[in-house]
């Protein structure tokens, strides 16, 4: 279930109303919600060194590690989807040019055609690692064994292509499952009689993430207005208080 935007935009606006901190318009909020889910999304990624403090305590290391990733795992879900890659002739390259953005690549299956025919896990490597392992006599990849390396750009008379995939050897076709970025967050308006700002809900864009992170896509835009929320029942009792003045304001 994802979260509602009028919901984190109203409670904001109550919150800084409350706490005489002014207020901020619908454009200003949009753009400070797109950076925060933004910040909320990259954190699901752990860095190296991030797994290495886990690993090295071990008094937390097996039970809150694992939850960590489970619970990770489980807001993921809906950003994990099968991407269509198609092969370019000219650049002898595969490229995607989807709707949404790729932002990780998980595991890429390569298909060799022939006999036998190959579904072969396909490495994925550096451009430098690439570029050696394909000259070496010694490690040179094959159907079994291919290897792939990406770049970001685009192909001449394809527009919107984002990510170009080199493979060796060349398969037939490729299967490769991605995280896709969430779709940016959006609060949007018509102007009222008197100038005000109208909540237009069918042309508005939710958060894509997870309702479980409400609070802090809440926490984290009061943060970025120079309000710092400790308790986060603060911020259930503000939802609940706007949502009954919005009520009485329809009434």
């Amino acid at each position: 279930m994802a979260v509602n935007i009028n919901t984190v935009y109203t409670t904001v606006l109550y919150i800084l109303n409350k706490e005489q901190r002014g207020y901020i318009t619908p454009n200003e909020f949009n753009s400070l919600a797109v950076q925060v889910q933004d910040e909320i999304f990259s954190a699901y990624f752990p860095d190296g060194n991030q797994l290495n403090r886990f690993n090295q305590n071990n008094q937390q290391n097996d039970t809150e590690f694992f939850n960590m990733f489970k619970d990770t795992a489980y807001k993921l879900y809906p950003f994990e989807k099968e991407a269509a890659f198609t092969f370019d002739t000219t650049n002898q390259a595969f490229y995607y040019n989807g709707t949404g953005v790729v932002y990780k690549l998980g595991e890429i299956i390569s298909t060799y055609i022939g006999n036998p025919t190959y579904n072969s896990i396909t490495q994925l490597t550096s451009k430098s690692d690439f570029s050696v392992i394909t000259r070496s006599k010694l490690t040179s990849p094959t159907s079994q064994y291919p290897i792939c390396h990406t770049t970001n750009a685009t192909i001449a008379g394809i527009p919107g292509s984002q990510l170009i995939l080199k493979v060796s050897p060349v398969p037939n076709s490729m299967s490769i499952n991605c995280i896709f970025k969430p779709v940016d967050p959006s609060w949007v308006f018509t102007l009222g009689s008197v100038g005000q700002y109208v909540y237009s809900a069918n042309q508005s864009t939710d958060f894509e993430l997870d309702i479980s992170e409400q609070t802090n896509l809440i926490v984290n835009i009061l943060k970025y207005c120079g309000i710092i929320i400790r308790d986060p029942e603060i911020i259930q009792q503000a939802q609940a208080e706007a949502q009954e003045v919005t009520i009485n304001e329809k009434s």
